[in-house]
């Protein structure tokens, strides 16, 4: 399928959806929700994908933010069926089966810091900037903010970041652990493929059931977290993958994984 507001392109296992409105520092619109939903669900069917990489267009952006122009315009039912829309897409990011990696070049404002908090982790330029600044404009996060982000760093820092609406740059977003590294702009791409290479050689049953493991258990106390994970190790033994990784390591020799989310 043809996108007007995405690039997506998958390269030996690894996707990258690139935020593409940089005139607009990548806004986000109807349309660009519209076609981020259509090409996740393509990630998720695609057995051969085991890693996302998302970013912006341009040297400016990641995503800005909401398109303000467009916002303007909708009545309390819109913006309650555009703020639905947001949450079931991000929320469908998160479920991915496979690692997700945000590399946040630029701003990462408003619905744009939301999508990277629904990423497995964040890997940002220097140039960078975080922040929710929605009550500037009388309005709050619609997009999860008031929830993933007090769950990442903390209520008190959280509600300081969207009580004041102000923007932080990559350095301490990272002392605060929103960000795991910072790095300069001209070196993000290769870092986050670095990284991105490395979990793609994993097996991807077993970081599946990782990624449930941890994603489930944050939401439940520890026992019960523990159980999950417990349910989790079984399922994860039994794959072909553990096989191969086990059968690899006894042969000293390094491991070929692939194994299939249905295994």
């Amino acid at each position: 399928m043809a996108f007007e507001n995405i690039l997506f392109q998958v390269d030996q296992g690894i996707a990258t959806i690139t935020f593409n409105r940089p005139k607009a520092l990548n806004a986000l619109n109807l349309a660009l929700l519209s076609e981020l939903s259509t090409a996740l669900d393509e990630i998720a069917s695609e057995e051969n994908i085991r890693v996302l990489i998302l970013t912006g267009a341009g040297e400016k952006a990641f995503v800005a933010g909401a398109d303000i122009g467009e916002l303007a315009t909708f009545s309390a039912l819109q913006a309650k069926n555009f703020s639905r829309a947001g949450h079931a897409i991000i929320a469908k990011l998160q479920q991915l089966p496979i690692a997700v990696i945000a590399a946040v070049n630029g701003f990462a404002l408003g619905g744009g810091c939301e999508i990277s908090l629904a990423c497995d982790f964040i890997y940002a330029a220097d140039t960078a900037r975080f922040g929710l600044p929605e009550i500037n404009l009388g309005l709050m996060p619609g997009f999860g903010g008031t929830q993933r982000l007090p769950r990442l760093i903390g209520a008190s820092r959280a509600k300081e970041l969207i009580f004041t609406g102000k923007m932080i740059p990559a350095v301490e977003a990272a002392q605060i652990g929103l960000v795991n590294k910072v790095v300069p702009a001209a070196a993000l791409v290769e870092e986050v493929l670095k990284t991105a290479r490395d979990i793609a050689a994993k097996g991807k049953v077993s970081l599946r059931a990782v990624k449930e493991a941890i994603n489930q258990g944050l939401n439940v106390d520890l026992a019960s977290g523990c159980h999950i994970e417990i349910d989790a190790f079984a399922l994860a033994l039994a794959s072909p993958d553990a096989k191969e990784g086990t059968n690899a390591f006894l042969e000293k020799r390094k491991p070929v994984f692939k194994g299939s989310l249905k295994d």
